[in-house]
């Protein structure tokens, strides 16, 4: 049977509900010759500041049972460098662009940024990067409900265009900041960030990570990321993207049961780059063969 894979996050409508992470798909050109990029329902780019930031010092990365620690510190370009270089080859894709945004130093600028995107065709919806765990700050913005409701709010008078905001796992309850969120006018939510985390080299007694800590991501992660999911889909109306270790289609279908809408793949672009392509696919079978007319009818549809 045919089924129906299309979902829409509030205004911004996507052709499946498969979209890939911000910072692990670089700008899309990285793999352009790896997969067919059409066939993907969004591309998040990775996040973009006022001024071009050279992130965190090396190394940056290393493995983990069941993932990997990162602490790149958001480098980038630039708003400037990333509209006159980046975004013409991501709109001649011709899926929607999600363009992810952070603040260096005042929650203003993210203010600053939304409205500089607001005026460009080409960015389907903006994302507010207010969790990432790795920059130089004592409290990210998502690990407080006021100061996400405050952000947020301004944000929305900024711009019409689709609002999601990023969630940090690292909270008390990442459903009052869900609920923080949507009351001040986010579009949708996407969860989780990556947790903290720290791995040692026992020969040097040293972090692995010149940053000392990093941000955990992986199959490690997913099953504290599909409870959060669920969590924020009973306290929440607005759509839910839901990411953390997805590697299969099985995984993302138990976030989508769970009661997102949408997911996104991170850590998997780094082992098999078409992963997402490959796993929307495995969501149209599994529809087919479970007779599920609209992936609308799944998601939430856990049996308690």
């Amino acid at each position: 049977m045919h089924s129906k894979i299309k979902v829409n996050l509030g205004k911004l409508k996507l052709k499946n509900p498969v979209m890939v992470a911000s910072g692990t798909f670089g700008y899309a050109n990285e793999f352009k010759d790896l997969l067919d990029l059409k066939k993907l329902g969004a591309i998040v780019t990775k996040t973009i500041t006022i001024k071009p930031r050279v992130g965190n010092p090396m190394p940056r990365t290393c493995e983990t049972p069941a993932g990997m620690l990162n602490s790149i510190g958001l480098e980038n370009p630039g708003i400037k460098i990333f509209l006159q270089d980046k975004l013409p080859l991501l709109k001649r894709i011709g899926i929607p662009v999600i363009v992810s945004i952070a603040s260096e130093e005042s929650p203003e600028e993210f203010v600053i940024l939304a409205r500089a995107l607001d005026k460009i065709t080409g960015v389907a919806a903006i994302e507010l990067n207010i969790s990432c765990p790795n920059i130089q700050k004592t409290k990210l913005i998502a690990q407080d409900g006021q100061a996400t409701y405050d952000l947020v709010s301004k944000v929305r008078k900024a711009t019409k265009k689709p609002v999601i905001t990023k969630l940090s796992p690292n909270v008390s309850s990442i459903s009052e900041i869900a609920q923080a969120a949507e009351s001040a006018g986010s579009d949708a939510v996407s969860l989780i960030n990556t947790l903290y985390g720290m791995s040692i080299d026992i020969k040097q007694r040293k972090s692995k990570l010149a940053s000392l800590t990093g941000g955990l991501s992986g199959p490690a992660v997913r099953p504290v990321a599909v409870k959060m999911v669920w969590e924020v889909y009973n306290k929440i109306k607005i759509p839910i993207i839901g990411m953390g270790g997805i590697m299969s289609a099985q995984d993302a279908l138990e976030f989508i049961i769970a009661g997102a809408s949408a997911i996104s793949i991170g850590t998997a672009n780094f082992v098999n780059p078409g992963a997402a392509v490959e796993i929307a696919s495995g969501i149209k079978e599994y529809l087919s063969a479970n007779k599920i007319k609209d992936i609308k009818e799944l998601t939430g549809s856990l049996k308690i």
